[in-house]
């Protein structure tokens, strides 16, 4: 009887090792399930981003204003008869620029 149970044991270990950790096993199907949950997370993200530059494309496509803001911004362009005006900024903690005060001329005397 006790040879019975060891050999009934040893059936069970045998039938259920490929389920849990063979090919096709439940450890490989969960990992499986946590990549394919991380790829449609990525998909996700890239599908807004294409959705944006698609929406760039046909703004270039379809009209000049795409164009000139284009122009304006990462080429730096300007119209016929505008005046161009750059404002540096100023980077966090830096203090402004000191303008200092010209001395007062001491008054001028009358000749005498």
């Amino acid at each position: 009887m006790r040879w019975l149970a060891i050999v009934l044991v040893s059936l069970t270990v045998l039938i259920q090792y490929p389920l849990w950790i063979g090919k096709g096993g439940w450890l490989r199907v969960w990992e499986v399930d946590r990549q394919l949950h991380l790829q449609r997370e990525a998909n996700k993200k890239l599908e807004v981003r294409n959705a944006g530059l698609d929406a760039e494309v046909r703004d270039l496509k379809t009209g000049y204003d795409a164009i000139e803001e284009l122009a304006r911004y990462e080429l730096g362009m300007i119209k016929q008869d505008e005046v161009f005006v750059q404002i540096p900024e100023r980077l966090p903690g830096e203090a402004p620029p000191r303008v200092e005060k010209a001395e007062k001329a001491p008054p001028a005397r009358a000749p005498r």
